[in-house]
């Protein structure tokens, strides 16, 4: 496991790799996709993607990284649908206790999910897990919640 020290110095660099990579001329697509590439190489965690509220009012699944995962999430619903209804970042250091949590993989132990505005509306969420129990903290939540604000929806 990597220091503090050495996470924040890779999320530093993440955050000035992704401001010349993220393109304001695209469609929210590319620069989500880019981004979660972009995080998982970094820190190979166990699933990164983007869950985009769609226009019947769920979770719909986005561009991903890793093993095959749920496609559509309700309002409320596990982790991700918190976080959208509490419009704020949830940091689950042990996912089977956090009540109602959606197991889309029975290996996930933890789990971070920022919420992504566009005029103060929640407009998606970025979902990583890991297999590591307690691998997020606020740091992750303080570097994460800038790289959003890059997506451009």
């Amino acid at each position: 496991m990597m220091t503090s020290e050495e996470k924040e110095a890779k999320y530093k660099e993440l955050l000035n790799q992704l401001s010349a990579l993220m393109d304001p001329n695209i469609a929210w697509v590319g620069n989500a996709g880019n981004l979660i590439a972009a995080i998982q190489e970094a820190f190979k965690h166990w699933w990164c993607g983007i869950y985009v509220v769609n226009s019947n009012n769920q979770l719909e699944l986005g561009p991903f990284q890793g093993p095959i995962a749920c496609t559509l999430i309700g309002f409320g619903k596990g982790v991700c649908g918190t976080a959208w209804k509490e419009q704020k970042t949830i940091v689950v250091p042990d996912v089977h206790q956090f009540e109602g949590h959606i197991a889309c993989s029975s290996a996930s132990n933890s789990e971070i999910v920022v919420p992504i505005f566009k005029n103060n509306q929640v407009v998606a969420v970025l979902d990583i897990d890991s297999i590591e129990f307690n691998q997020f903290d606020e740091m992750d939540a303080k570097y994460l919640e800038k790289m959003v604000l890059n997506i451009n929806f």
